[in-house]
């Protein structure tokens, strides 16, 4: 298999190409963000927080996974920049027992309202069994994410949005590594036009498969919101230095404990074991190549390591267990 030399990316990744020093396409494009950048961001946010703290009962709605970089995010919000929080989780069937201790100890430690959402079992297990086993989000869609994630992450978002805009909070925060989204997308006004987009990619594709889903997205009346109460989408960890280490050394000080049945990819999650072997089995590539080829470019994980999580087979046992509670059959 052929790599990237300065990236993660394989051969089998979509739209790549190589040039004679065997430099991948991405990694030429421009994608990581200097110094000057991040600044100019992080300018930009601090002035947005001088601006939106204190207009609402909450400051911020932190779309909370109980994970390793959501949570070194809320306790940046809370304990550098004082905001008031709602730690907004969805309870997706497969979280860790860990993960829901880490949430509780977490949200109380950076003084935030702690809401956990669990729709039924019965509708999540049926989508992601549908998502593992269809083919019907956009490959464009599933370059950065396994079927299964998208799945999950589109109801995170959706709910998380529409709670921002019933209860006014006006800014959503998102703790995505900087390989998981570009520093031009770290502050972003929300809004009809946008969610139109989302709900025709992830949302329209699902419900038509699995309709009683359909009452955790935003549906088209929601979209009629006055313009006013949509909220400001932010990911402070594209403009702050990241460091896995040191993000885990930091929130280890606070009481986070990482869970020990989790694949090396996630922090939270039972399902991601599964959900990377599928994806791998069904494209060549790991679902989370890009994540690690954005890390590894902008210096703050060796490609070495990378290469390493992106090669290494998921543990069987926790494949196994995923398929068995979905009821699927690899």
């Amino acid at each position: 298999m052929k790599y990237c030399k300065r990236c993660v990316l394989s051969e089998k990744f979509p739209g790549i190409s190589f040039d004679s020093d065997g430099v991948c396409n991405y990694c030429t494009g421009g994608l990581v963000a200097d110094d000057d950048k991040k600044s100019e961001y992080l300018r930009e946010f601090e002035n947005l927080l001088i601006e939106k703290k204190g207009k609402s009962s909450y400051d911020v709605i932190m779309a909370y996974s109980g994970g390793k970089d959501s949570t070194y995010t809320m306790m940046l919000l809370a304990q550098k920049y004082g905001l008031r929080i709602l730690a907004w989780t969805l309870d997706n069937g497969f979280l860790s027992p860990q993960a829901m201790i880490n949430i509780t100890r977490m949200a109380d430690a950076a003084g935030a309202t702690g809401m956990i959402v669990r729709p039924p079992f019965g509708i999540m297990k049926s989508a992601f069994k549908k998502a593992a086993s269809e083919d019907f989000y956009s490959p464009k869609t599933l370059d950065r994410a396994s079927s299964i994630c998208t799945t999950c992450i589109g109801v995170v978002k959706s709910m998380v949005l529409k709670t921002a805009i019933e209860m006014n909070i006006p800014l959503v925060a998102y703790g995505w590594s900087p390989g998981q989204a570009p520093i031009s997308s770290a502050i972003m006004q929300t809004g009809a036009r946008m969610q139109v987009f989302t709900n025709k990619s992830v949302r329209d594709p699902l419900v038509s498969r699995e309709p009683e889903i359909s009452q955790f997205f935003l549906t088209d009346d929601d979209l009629k919101s006055d313009k006013e109460r949509w909220p400001i989408n932010i990911h402070p960890l594209a403009f702050f230095d990241y460091n896995e280490d040191y993000i885990i050394e930091e929130i280890s000080k606070l009481g986070w404990q990482k869970p020990d049945d989790t694949d090396s990819n996630s922090t939270n999650c039972l399902l991601n074991a599964l959900a990377n072997h599928i994806h791998k089995k069904k494209f060549g590539f790991h679902p989370y190549a890009w994540e690690i080829a954005g890390i590894v470019r902008s210096g703050s994980m060796p490609r070495e390591e990378g290469i390493e999580k992106i090669t290494q087979d998921e543990n069987p046992a926790m494949v196994k267990l995923a398929a068995e509670r979905l009821g699927l059959t690899l």
